[in-house]
């Protein structure tokens, strides 16, 4: 006897109904993209950071003041910087994913080229500043950065564009989170990196822009499977740089620090939950208003996380190959 699939839950007329709601939204995406580059400012490493072939004596000075300030950077901050500088050393991987499951014969392939040109300074930039500052004993570091890259990043949601877009929109936040608290802690030792931190943090909250208002649209077009695609990823994700060594200890120090953690992630479930309207939706079928009550609770739910996480913290110490193994406790 032939089995009859519903169109509903039929996975491959999910994922065309989705490419065709992606190609539906395009004339909005081209709005937002001209929108994005009408407001940006483009900046590069060398903006903060003499790097030319000839250059004067107060450029030379500059490096050797950056070197002396440096020296009172925490070794606290300075684990947050390698994870903010390993975080956008993942850039590769993140463009394949955009290519892959975002298709390569429209606006965005464009968006993708683009976005990458601008997020890869933040890799450049980062890489520039500790190394001119000599923060680190630097094959350490490099042997981080080659590791994430060879371990691969290989997401469960990396098949569904739907999802690419929610954790696109909760990562861009949390990255802007990291960079520009990181800066705020490092800014009494270190002027420039704070700087430089608060620059990086600008785009990322262009880019999370970006990527909330396309979540938007497709909810507005598509809202049920968008709802489901949301619920799969909203309860928590994994930030990039997690396949690495000794991620989750360096993820341990940036929360222990205020910089970014639990409360940082509620607070963005709970904007993108409000920005996209998800408690007021109407005219759902069950798997959307299923998904709907399941994400109204998840405020409530990551609080209770936050508080038990904040109460069975206890001093701990911590070291790093790259901090030369020195020991420091928070």
């Amino acid at each position: 006897m032939e089995l009859f699939v519903p169109q509903e839950n039929n996975e491959e007329f999910n994922t065309r109904r989705k490419a065709e709601v992606l190609e539906e939204i395009e004339p909005q995406v081209e709005e937002l993209m001209e929108k994005h580059k009408q407001k940006r400012k483009l900046w590069f490493a060398s903006d903060f950071l003499p790097a030319d072939e000839k250059m004067d004596d107060d450029k030379e000075k500059v490096i050797n003041k950056l070197r002396e300030r440096a020296r009172g950077i925490a070794d606290s901050v300075r684990v947050s910087l390698v994870l903010n500088l390993i975080t956008e050393e993942g850039l590769p991987h993140f463009h394949r994913l955009l290519s892959t499951y975002l298709g390569d014969n429209s606006i965005w392939k464009k968006w993708n080229f683009m976005w990458t040109a601008e997020e890869d300074r933040h890799g450049c930039i980062l890489r520039d500043y500790v190394r001119d500052a000599r923060l680190f004993k630097f094959r350490h570091v490099e042997m981080l950065q080659y590791y994430y890259q060879e371990s691969g990043f290989t997401p469960s949601w990396d098949k569904d564009p739907y999802r690419v877009f929610v954790y696109t929109t909760l990562q861009e936040r949390a990255t802007q989170f990291s960079h520009r608290n990181t800066g705020r802690v490092a800014g009494d030792e270190e002027p420039l990196i704070r700087g430089i931190l608060r620059n990086i943090a600008t785009v990322e909250a262009k880019h999370f822009t970006f990527y909330r208002n396309v979540f938007k649209y497709i909810l507005e077009i598509d809202p049920n499977r968008a709802l489901k695609s949301a619920l799969a990823i909203l309860p928590s994700i994994d930030m990039p740089g997690a396949t690495m060594p000794k991620f989750n200890e360096m993820a341990d120090i940036v929360r222990r620090m205020g910089i970014y953690g639990p409360w940082d992630y509620r607070k963005i479930v709970d904007e993108a939950i409000d920005y996209w309207n998800i408690g007021v939706m109407t005219g759902l079928n069950e798997m959307g208003r299923k998904a709907q009550e399941k994400i109204m609770k998840l405020p409530d739910r990551l609080e209770k996380v936050a508080k038990y996480i904040e109460h069975k913290t206890q001093q701990k110490s911590f070291s790093f190959d790259f901090l030369y193994g020195r020991k420091f406790s928070l």
